[in-house]
Order: structure tokens, then C-alpha cells, then sequence
């Protein structure tokens, strides 16, 4: 983790895609991944259309509950307030990833193996479920977070 983004990363995983399933949606494939450690796993929905994958591709995701930098709440402004660094806004965490949503954690499960916890989220319908170690992902009990993900 950064230490330039204070507490704000939640989540910080290195990723290689195991899995791509495109046979539902037109612009949307569902992608599994075991992380580098193999310690975690995760499904996410990814629009295909903005944001290409393939198998075998690493991927860089980061859980976060801010995008300032410094860590700082967005006091209530949403991420389109923030401004894009590039553009005369101030410089973001999503300056720094190629693929960025915000979403609400809504379901907390044990996992099967009782070591290991499960956590679901939901950005505007494009899902993303994470298991691992109970230390990886408590600090996830929070309502509201960013996605951020780059190879």
C-alpha cells in the first residue's frame, strides 16, 4: 500500500485472470482471478467494451473508500466532482488506474473453509465477489467503496 493515500486503501491485491466468461452480456465478461499469493479470489464484472481482459493477464485491484490522495473523506462530493488531474482538477487515486467504479458492499459470508471470509459488491450491477483471509478483508466493513484496477 502507498503510504500517500493514508487509510483509505482498503484492499490491495495482485491478480492474474483465471477465467473469462463473455456469454451473457454484449460489452460485459465475467472475470475469475486467484491473487499471487493464492490467498484470495475473486469474480468481477468488467464492461469488455471500455476496459479489455484476457486470460492469463495480471491485474492490480485496489479497495478504496476515498480517492484523495491523502486519504481524506470526499466530503460528500461524488468521484465526478473530484476533478481528473490531467484536466485541471486535483490528482486522484483514479488518476493512477485504467479502470474505476464506485459500488456498495452488500453481503458479508464465512467461507467454506471457516478460515476465510467472503465479501459481495455491487457497482450499478456489475458485481464483484472477494474471498480470502479474515485480515485481508475486515477492513472492508464499510458501506460504500472504490473499485480500482489497472494490468
Amino acid at each position: 500500500m502507498a503510504s500517500s493515500s493514508g487509510d483509505s486503501q482498503l484492499f490491495d491485491e495482485h491478480f492474474t485472470i483465471t477465467s473469462l466468461d463473455q456469454s451473457k452480456y454484449d460489452r460485459v465478461s465475467r472475470i475469475g482471478g486467484t491473487s499471487h499469493d493464492s490467498q484470495s479470489i475473486m469474480t468481477l464484472d468488467v464492461n469488455t467494451e471500455l476496459y479489455p481482459c484476457a486470460v492469463g493477464e495480471p491485474l492490480h485491484m485496489v479497495l478504496a473508500s476515498s480517492l484523495a490522495l491523502d486519504g481524506s473523506k470526499d466530503d460528500g462530493r461524488g468521484w465526478r466532482d473530484l476533478g481528473r488531474g490531467g484536466q485541471g482538477g486535483e490528482a486522484t487515486l483514479a488518476d493512477m488506474f485504467d479502470y474505476v467504479c464506485h459500488g456498495k458492499i452488500y453481503k458479508f459470508e464465512d467461507g467454506e473453509d471457516g478460515q476465510s471470509i467472503k465479501c459481495f459488491v455491487s457497482f450499478g450491477g456489475l458485481l464483484l465477489a472477494l474471498e480470502g483471509p479474515y485480515k485481508k478483508l475486515t477492513p472492508l466493513r464499510v458501506d460504500y467503496v472504490y473499485l480500482l484496477v489497472k494490468k
